[in-house]
């Protein structure tokens, strides 16, 4: 065999170069071709933070890359909001948002982010009612008897997770309801101190998601006085709802899932279609079933549309109330 001398080589060598970069390119171009990173802007433990981790599992599978969750609580979702809003819109980071991501718009003076154009709606994922309970020794068991212990100027308070939350919103939501302003607001960092002190009877009563609740209720260390569903949820039937007792009152605690401004159109519908795959897996349904979570899956426009509207039903409470992110 002849040996190749210095010139035919480096052709070859450019020839060979040639030919592999398209196929380098396409390489490179397909998504994803790296671990995913999801952000929770909440503790580890919650409702949100089971749904994300629960779906992450499985988007991971289906991708074939790794998902990290990644909690980035503070400053009412705020801090993990903006790590993300901030991030590279290459497909590779996405956040987790809930109820306090359309409250934010109108309680806070300002954000690092603007909520409409920073970030694109990829799925729905959850959603968790809301049941409002009471303390069995607080006498309250139904609509009318907060609005008889009102009336004969009795001292009545509601807790809630934190100012602004979609508790408080609520419980404003159900003084407007029944005219019955002098219910005092007690607000708490977070849901599990704020149950803490309604389970030991130290405030009246308190809206909170079914899932946390419904076993309190089971035991009968709390009393539900009703959900706040516009129709008898599926996973309390007997319970009823504040509607039907005259007080129109709809409240939950909702999860899904956002990008940053910018992310292509193709990696917004892959991966809407396999969150959306996720939430139907078996084991994935029925965990959500067993939490009283329910499947929200849908489309990135309804998405949209959905946090619009969340956007301005918040706006009217706030306003009308008089809301602020200081108390």
């Amino acid at each position: 065999m002849t040996p190749l001398n210095g010139t035919r080589r480096r052709w070859l060598q450019v020839g060979a170069a040639a030919l592999a970069t398209p196929w380098l390119a396409r390489a490179q171009s397909v998504w994803p071709s790296r671990p995913l990173r999801w952000v929770v802007p909440f503790p580890p433990g919650g409702t949100t933070d089971f749904v994300t981790r629960l779906v992450a599992t499985e988007l991971g599978k289906s991708l074939g890359q790794t998902v990290v969750v990644e909690n980035k609580p503070g400053a009412g979702t705020v801090i993990g909001v903006d790590n993300v809003a901030k991030s590279a819109p290459d497909g590779y980071s996405f956040v987790t948002v809930a109820n306090s991501f359309c409250v934010n718009q109108t309680l806070l003076k300002k954000l690092p982010y603007d909520t409409v154009h920073d970030l694109r709606p990829v799925a729905l994922m959850g959603l968790s009612e809301h049941v409002l309970a009471t303390h069995p020794g607080s006498g309250l068991k139904r609509v009318a008897d907060i609005v008889a212990q009102a009336k004969a100027g009795k001292p009545l308070s509601y807790a809630s997770f934190g100012q602004g939350t979609s508790a408080h919103l609520a419980g404003e939501m159900l003084k407007s309801a029944l005219g019955t302003p002098d219910i005092v607001h007690v607000p708490y960092k977070g849901q599990a101190p704020a149950l803490a002190d309604l389970l030991g009877g130290q405030v009246s009563m308190m809206f909170g998601n079914w899932p946390e609740f419904r076993s309190h209720v089971a035991s009968g260390k709390l009393v539900a006085i009703g959900m706040a569903t516009a129709k008898r949820s599926v996973y309390a039937p007997d319970i009823p709802t504040l509607a039907e007792q005259g007080a129109k009152v709809e409240s939950n605690s909702w999860n899904g899932m956002l990008a940053p401004a910018g992310v292509s159109d193709d990696v917004v519908a892959r991966v809407n279609r396999e969150v959306n795959a996720a939430l139907k897996v078996p084991h994935v349904a029925e965990a959500l079933k067993k939490g009283g979570i329910a499947d929200r899956s849908g489309t990135p426009a309804e998405f949209g549309d959905f946090i619009r509207s969340e956007i301005e039903r918040y706006a009217v409470v706030i306003r009308q109330a008089h809301i602020t992110a200081e108390g």
